[in-house]
This record gives C-alpha cells, structure tokens and sequence, in this order.
C-alpha cells in the first residue's frame, strides 16, 4: 500500500511499544519517524513537520496532554493531526483531557493492530481531504484574482474605446474583454448606427431584411 504521502511521528518512552507501533505503521507503507519523550517530539516536530502524531499520554519528561497542547497553541503546528493513546489513563476523563487540549483522537490501549490500522486510516483520508480543499481553495483564488483584472481603473481612449493593458499595448474593446473573462462577443449594430451609416437603407422596411 503507497502511503508515502502521510509522514506520521510515533512517539513513546516503551521502546517495544514504539518498535511494535512503527513497525505497522510502516507495513502500512507511511513515511514513519520515531521519539521516545516530549522534548523529542517538539524538536522532530519542528524538523519534519509530520502529518498526523501517534503520541503516547504518560511520557518522562512532559506530559503527553501538555506537548499536544503546545502543538496545537502553535499556528505553524495546529493543522497537525493528533491521536493519543494510553494503557494507564484509559478512563472516559483521562480521554477528555486529552481531547480538550486539542487531540483530535484518543487511543485506549491494549489496542489490536487492526483497529489501530484502521484508526490512523481515517485519519489519513481526513488529511488528504484537507489538501484537497486547500489545493481547490488556491484555485478558487487563482480565478478570483484573474475576475479581479476586470475591475478597478481601465484604461480607455475616449475616441475609439481602445483599452491600454498592463503592457502598455492598446486593444480593441472585446478583444481585452474576452482575454480577462468569460464573455464571447457577437457583433451587432444599434439603432443610432443604422441611422448614422446606413441612412440608404429602411430597416423598417420587411423587403429589405
């Protein structure tokens, strides 16, 4: 399975259990890291800038709820997804600290690889869905910005309603606008015009259409 994609940070003190967990994780194809205290995984953190963290609650140096609240009080770090887990602080307030401080899952172990696959899995589409977005959000802007072009000041000759682009070059009207939008021109000629250049001919006239 081509998970490359998702770098994920695995991080506990037990290093069977960091092994065990790694070790799936990278079965399943991740792009996997590892950390066995708070302080390490606020520096990797910082260096790799992982997708998603699978953090264990009680670590030896920082609590495992404090280093996801600094994460997640960080704007570089908060997009970042985090799922606690533990096999000691298992009961239903021990998983809404964990949740209050901005995990975005909680983890009771003993957990099966199954589930545990499967758990970082849903995690892994909600990560791509949120690059989707923002890749149609840049998009969004993108064509935003071009519509943009058609307001503010244009540069127009009062005589022949030529207008001056941002290279300077003087275009016919419905050329500049059919560059800068969605508009398609069909030519026609108004009443004053007829009058004007075709005063010869009675449109009103039906043997003459």
């Amino acid at each position: 399975m081509n998970n490359k994609d998702i770098r994920i940070l695995v991080v506990d003190d037990d290093p069977d259990v960091l092994f065990a967990t790694a070790r799936i994780m990278k079965k399943e194809g991740y792009d996997v890291s590892e950390a066995a205290t708070g302080q390490e995984c606020l520096e990797q953190t910082e260096r790799q800038q992982p997708d998603l963290i699978l953090l264990d609650v009680e670590l030896p140096d920082i609590l495992g709820t404090e280093v996801c609240h600094r994460l997640k009080s960080d704007d570089k770090y908060k997009s970042i997804y985090i799922m606690m887990l533990s096999g000691r602080k298992i009961e239903t307030d021990d998983q809404a600290d964990g949740l209050e401080v901005g995990a975005d899952g909680y983890v009771a172990r003993p957990v099966s690889n199954r589930e545990l696959r499967a758990r970082v899995g849903v995690m892994a589409r909600l990560i791509r869905a949120e690059r989707k977005c923002a890749h149609y959000i840049v998009e969004l802007e993108q064509a935003l910005a071009q519509i943009k072009v058609m307001s503010g000041i244009i540069p127009i000759c009062s005589h022949c309603k030529q207008i001056r682009d941002d290279q300077g070059y003087w275009n016919r009207l419905e050329n500049y606008i059919q560059a800068h939008s969605e508009a398609k021109f069909s030519h026609s000629v108004c009443e004053e015009c007829l009058d004007k250049y075709y005063p010869e001919v009675d449109f009103e006239d039906e043997e003459n259409y």
